[in-house]
């Protein structure tokens, strides 16, 4: 095992985890598609475009409709189009000012993907640490709204772990690194994106693994052994908690008085439609179960609102 590559702050010493090296294919989908397809790592078909015509030539090659993403910046389905078909390969490059030009050497560049015919999409944690220990979350489910997650289930048995910490190993990855997965009917995944940092998919650690996600992204960095991933109930459901109420505390509170075994946190941001605010986590023993709980405890604290 190998001593990780860190940032360092050069005035004090002090290493920061993770690297900048290891950072750059989080930040960059270009950069993070190229890695994936020079180390084998499963991949849409891509390609780097300049202008419409080449996303035209793009979706002719592999069909139509064809996925067209900014290479940096974008959240929560920012940034993102389903490009039907050539009438509509102009749209990804509208919104490219100026200023996003001259960072890019004067040159636009979108990165164009085959569509993907998924079934569900998937997220994948893996925790490694300076010396090269990881340790894998189970894989969860992560449901999706018009881009945005409103759940996670944990419970299936997804094998990807082996993937997720080549993954790390590879980008060198100290702390937390989240891959989203996309899956096919057939079993098979490829890889979405990359975040290397605690993520939302997994919130439900908090209340319902051995020891959260931020707890060991801190004993990653800190050199610290790596704590157990597992969870504490056969089936976790996470629901985050989109707008809501002005005042969520009270409307938390007559969530968990429903329910003595909900757990919901509140983040303190002000309320607005399509804003994550808070999450709700409920472990149980059937998956059903844990789904009913977790929606009933959500509409408790939507009502609240009228």
């Amino acid at each position: 095992m190998t001593q990780s590559r860190s940032i360092t702050n050069t005035a004090a010493g002090i290493p920061a985890y993770p690297s900048r090296g290891a950072l750059r294919y989080a930040q960059d989908k270009i950069a993070m598609r190229e890695m994936c397809e020079a180390h084998g790592f499963p991949t849409p078909r891509y390609r780097v475009c300049r202008d419409a015509s080449e996303v035209i030539e793009f979706g002719q090659e592999y069909g139509w409709p064809v996925i067209a993403k900014t290479p940096t910046g974008g959240y929560d389905g920012k940034g993102v189009w389903r490009i039907e078909g050539p009438k509509e390969a102009q749209v990804p490059f509208a919104g490219i000012t100026v200023a996003a030009l001259g960072a890019q050497g004067a040159q636009a560049r979108i990165l164009v993907e085959e569509c993907i015919d998924f079934v569900r999409e998937l997220s994948a944690l893996v925790v490694r640490g300076t010396g090269g220990e990881s340790r894998c979350y189970p894989v969860v489910e992560s449901v999706q709204t018009d881009g945005i997650c409103t759940a996670t289930i944990a419970g299936e048995n997804y094998d990807f772990g082996e993937l997720v910490a080549d993954i790390a190993a590879e980008l060198d990855v100290v702390g937390v690194l989240a891959v989203e997965l996309m899956q096919r009917s057939d079993g098979t995944v490829v890889v979405n994106e990359l975040a290397m940092r605690p993520h939302n998919t997994g919130h439900w650690t908090i209340d319902a693994a051995v020891v959260s996600q931020f707890e060991n992204h801190l004993r990653a960095v800190a050199g610290w052994p790596l704590g157990d991933t597992k969870a504490r109930a056969p089936w976790v459901v996470m629901r985050n908690i989109l707008g809501g109420p002005d005042d969520l505390m009270r409307a938390s509170l007559a969530a968990q008085e429903r329910d003595r075994s909900v757990r919901v946190h509140v983040y303190g941001k002000a309320a607005r439609p399509g804003r994550k605010v808070g999450h709700i986590t409920v472990y149980d023993s059937q998956r059903s179960a844990a789904v009913e709980r977790a929606t009933l405890a959500l509409e408790t604290i939507m009502q609240e609102e009228k």
